[in-house]
């Protein structure tokens, strides 16, 4: 049976207007067909046809037949909110065939999906020995692409630097894309984006010189560090890899990196990238006491992988990558189940620089720490700007980018909160906030 507080239901919504539309349908009259199960919600809802809804429970999962591009769709979110707001409206019931055909092909694909991730056990020598050459000479195709785009790559920082920052600022962003581009077709991808994000700072007003000398120091250390990559302990090396774009696939993790455990989802943030939607979802493990950041990208209107709501325990395993900080994972065969808690919280902000700096030194291109802040009040300062202060009276920045100050001072009603949010070394991005009786996400 459905779980989930609206709070949690608002949080999957693709944008406001989805909400608007969705508590409109949240009404019986809406429905033409209601029911639920242990396993799925499902009803027929009247619009300019009758569209067929169903949610599966256990991740979870959406599906209208409704032709919106948007995801999940109004519909679904409707028959959630209706669900959890008038849960006598949907009463226990049989499910409909078209609902049990779509809870089998999901059974079906989640049986392929772990056959791909399992080694070839069920090939002869011959053929795993093919396809290891296969897979070999992929990883050397690329590994040749990639050292060409360095070596470019390290040319242009040169003339860059011959150049100098002054000549920087008067550039076009063409100066920037084109590297970029040239690094996609070397198959860096980590690296195109770092460039392109780095265009925006000789703009970005005073101290400019200083940020984007920091960003190319970083850069030029990362490229040093993988001319010497052999002689690097593999976690630093995977570090490496990874900011240059390589990616972990669920059968490159080996069996000692995956955790099971029942996580929180303590935060999620959504934001886009050139043509990619990117969310950050971040889970912490009850027993194991980790933070795991689950990172998903979707192309244009394409939809994002289904994912629980903050505030919300799952139970599931997580493959973590190889890391000098691991924080990135892969989550696999979630299941929604109840539970209370909340992650411990680090002392105060002069805790949390402290473990930014020895995670840095680990890590030298770390760009988020998560953090869970006790006991912080959210201030507003000059010009519409808010921080967090500590019991200490240190004063945490908050992200300029964070737009619901006003919401976060009105939860605590002027009494200390605990605060997760995501830390860059320099502002906090708040994702989640608890008091003594409720959960907030923003």
């Amino acid at each position: 049976m459905l779980t989930l507080t609206t709070e949690q239901i608002v949080a999957f919504a693709p944008d406001d207007a989805s909400v608007k539309a969705a508590r409109g349908l949240a009404r019986p009259g809406k429905w033409a067909a209601l029911g639920q199960n242990n396993r799925a919600l499902w009803g027929e809802c009247k619009g300019s046809a009758l569209y067929q809804v169903c949610v599966d429970l256990a991740e979870p999962a959406f599906k209208c037949t409704c032709p919106s591009r948007k995801f999940p769709c109004k519909h679904a979110l409707g028959l959630l909110l209706m669900a959890s707001g008038q849960p006598e409206t949907v009463q226990p019931g049989e499910p409909p065939d078209w609902l049990n055909e779509w809870l089998a092909k999901r059974e079906q694909s989640a049986k392929r999906k772990a056959a791909r991730a399992s080694p070839d056990t069920d090939l002869d020598p011959e053929q795993q020995a093919k396809r290891a050459a296969a897979k070999d000479k992929r990883t050397t195709e690329r590994q040749r692409k990639v050292d060409a785009g360095l070596e470019e790559l390290e040319r242009w920082l040169r003339d860059l630097a011959r150049q100098g920052l002054a000549h920087v600022q008067q550039q076009p962003a063409r100066y920037w894309d084109g590297m970029a581009a040239r690094l996609v077709d070397a198959q860096a991808p980590g690296l195109a984006r770092w460039l392109r994000n780095m265009a925006s700072i000789p703009s970005s007003g005073e101290g400019w010189s200083e940020r984007l000398l920091a960003e190319l120091g970083s850069l030029y250390l990362l490229l040093e560090g993988y001319r010497r990559l052999e002689s690097l302990p593999e976690p630093l090396q995977a570090d490496i890899r990874s900011r240059i774009g390589w990616n972990w696939q669920e059968s490159d993790l080996p069996a000692d990196a995956w955790v099971r455990d029942c996580w929180l989802m303590i935060g999620q943030r959504s934001y886009e990238e050139e043509q990619l939607r990117v969310r950050h979802a971040w889970l912490w493990g009850r027993e194991c006491g980790r933070l795991a950041l689950a990172l998903d990208f979707a192309y244009q209107n394409q939809p994002m992988p289904p994912i629980a709501a903050p505030g919300t325990w799952i139970e599931a395993e997580l493959g973590f990558f190889p890391s000098h900080c691991p924080q990135r994972a892969l989550l696999r065969n979630p299941v929604l189940i109840e539970a209370q808690g909340k992650p411990p919280a680090l002392a105060d902000g002069a805790t949390l620089l402290e473990a930014y700096s020895a995670a840095l030194a680990q890590q030298p291109w770390l760009s988020i720490l998560p953090a869970v802040l006790a006991d912080v009040m959210p201030v507003r300062g000059d010009a519409d700007h808010w921080w967090l202060r500590d019991q200490a009276a240190n004063r945490l920045p908050v992200n300029p980018g964070f737009s619901e100050g006003w919401r976060l001072l009105a939860l605590g009603g002027g009494m200390p909160l605990t605060v997760f949010g995501e830390w860059n070394g320099e502002q906090l991005w708040p994702l989640g906030a608890w008091t003594e009786k409720r959960f907030a996400a923003f």
